[in-house]
């Protein structure tokens, strides 16, 4: 049976910058449980995949921030950019921030496929388990059986199940005594308390807010939802509520008291908010839909909650609506500059797979191409 010199199992972001990266001298393998390589690509950001972040820091990810710095310090935004264009593909950027594909995220997979021509490519194939006996590495799978000097795990989370997504990859860490935490929903919508169900009633509606948790402040469209709230903004916080509050200002780029001053519209007339979601909030922080100029300090005092709504979500949309997973193989069991497992030679995990998680906007194709790249850095020099 041959002997692979590394056996990459994941056909995803992380495992084919990997893949693309390794010296060309070696014999490599991609195992993947879907038909096509990059499936979780090819649908991101309306099909044009958000592959990076103008404003990239190790503070936009939830994780050790040591090891995310010592990984991006080996392989940052501008090394990423910089590989992107060597490869003749030039991201748009939109809202001052994010870097999408020009037309369509094709055109980053092609790149992938480029590069890793020299790849045996097995398709279809679920993952069972991965064993090691003496210095080789076994793995099964449903249809074959692999031996491999050096495997590494880029299976990603549980997440996107229909795109064959998994827990597999914490299983093997398991299997080797490495410590994982359990992946969990992240990158979500938040479901909302009995006293928030008036959010329900605007699904369909969107404004523009900062959501306040866990010490963080968050920036971006606030969606309505039959469950609950999403949109960007919340899928955000969602990576940083575990349980308790979190504080909504619906106005942030107004001052409430300053636009009713000298008015004579009525309140829902002068908040620059959809007139539906004007009326909701007045009647949630019962307030009196009156004209401006009969506001009272008693209404003053309730008008500035509209800045700071505070409530504690009832839980999250789960698994099925998840953009990521937050949890994974703890970055302590790693090696920073190879991401090879520091008990388990030859055992390296990448992606999702590592507890690691960003804010929505391209910092989880930037985490999951850096740690990628390194990986492929570390086997090369080893």
């Amino acid at each position: 049976m041959k002997i692979y010199d590394v056996l990459i199992l994941g056909a995803g972001a992380s495992g084919l910058m990997c893949a693309s990266n390794l010296d060309k001298k070696l014999s490599v393998a991609i195992v993947d449980g879907n038909s096509k390589i990059a499936q979780k690509i090819k649908i991101s950001g309306g099909s044009k995949c958000n592959i990076t972040n103008t404003q990239l820091s190790r503070d936009n990810y939830d994780g050790d921030k040591e090891f995310i710095f010592n990984v991006f310090e080996t392989f940052s935004r501008d090394d990423l950019l910089k590989y992107l264009h060597k490869n003749d593909l030039e991201p748009v950027v939109r809202k001052k921030r994010y870097y999408f594909c020009k037309d369509s995220s094709d055109e980053i997979i092609s790149i992938f496929k480029k590069h890793t021509k020299n790849v045996d490519l097995f398709l279809n194939s679920e993952i069972l388990w991965v064993k090691k006996e003496g210095d080789i590495f076994e793995v099964k799978t449903l249809k074959e059986h692999f031996r491999a000097k050096k495997v590494v795990v880029a299976t990603g989370g549980k997440s996107y199940k229909n795109l064959g997504a998994s827990d597999i990859g914490l299983e093997i860490a398991k299997s080797f005594g490495i410590k994982v935490k359990e992946f969990s929903p992240a990158l979500v919508g938040l479901t909302v308390q009995k006293e928030q169900f008036w959010m329900k009633e605007l699904s369909g509606l969107s404004c523009y807010a900062n959501i306040k948790v866990d010490g963080k402040i968050l920036k971006e469209e606030l969606l309505f939802a039959h469950k609950g709230i999403s949109g960007p903004v919340v899928l955000s916080a969602s990576l940083y509520w575990q349980k308790g509050n979190i504080s909504i200002d619906f106005l942030p780029d107004n001052n409430i008291l300053e636009l009713i001053k000298g008015s004579k519209k009525q309140l829902s007339s002068v908040i620059p908010l959809p007139k539906r979601l004007s009326k909701a909030l007045l009647e949630a922080l019962d307030i009196e839909d009156v004209e401006c100029k009969k506001v009272t300090n008693e209404i003053k005092e309730k008008l500035v909650r509209i800045h700071d709504y505070e409530f504690a979500p009832a839980g999250n949309f789960g698994f099925s609506k998840a953009e990521v997973c937050r949890g994974g193989v703890l970055s302590e069991e790693l090696n920073p500059y190879s991401m090879e497992a520091l008990d388990v030679k030859g055992l390296f995990f990448i992606g999702e797979v590592v507890d690691v998680t960003g804010e929505l906007g391209g910092y989880n194709f930037q985490w999951a191409f850096s740690s990628g790249y390194v990986c492929a850095k570390g086997i090369n020099e080893n």
